[in-house]
């Protein structure tokens, strides 16, 4: 069974730093773009960045452009979500998805097949 995990979440300050995994397990996911999303309470679940398979390409939402970079290791089957200067508004749980291979990245939910189960990242002020 394929299965996306992310862990890395937690509390931060305002102004912090966290680092988010998404390791995969049962299917290898090096030829598929793989995004980052997150959804606030009561709010649309975003698209927050993605890179594509073979890691040369990545793509950031305005909001978190110049703070976020996204990573990948194949050879370990994970995608890094490497968060700075971290603000209130980035409170939310955070996704990560896996498109079909070979895909460039989409850019909406829509575009993604598998998800993980969510890691809770919370700034405080």
């Amino acid at each position: 069974q394929v299965q996306l995990v992310e862990s890395g979440g937690g509390l931060v300050q305002a102004g912090g730093s966290l680092r988010l995994s998404c390791t995969a397990s049962g299917r290898t996911f090096s030829s598929h773009a793989m995004g980052w999303f997150r959804q606030a309470a009561g709010q649309e679940r975003d698209f927050v960045g993605g890179i594509s398979w073979t890691g040369h390409n990545t793509y950031y939402a305005d909001s978190v452009k110049g703070r976020f970079t996204i990573s990948r290791d194949n050879a370990k089957n994970t995608v890094y979500l490497q968060m700075n200067s971290l603000r209130p508004e980035d409170t939310a749980v955070y996704y990560c998805a896996a498109s079909g291979p070979r895909l460039d990245v989409p850019l909406t939910r829509y575009g993604y097949s598998t998800w993980g189960q969510g890691t809770q990242v919370t700034v405080s002020s």
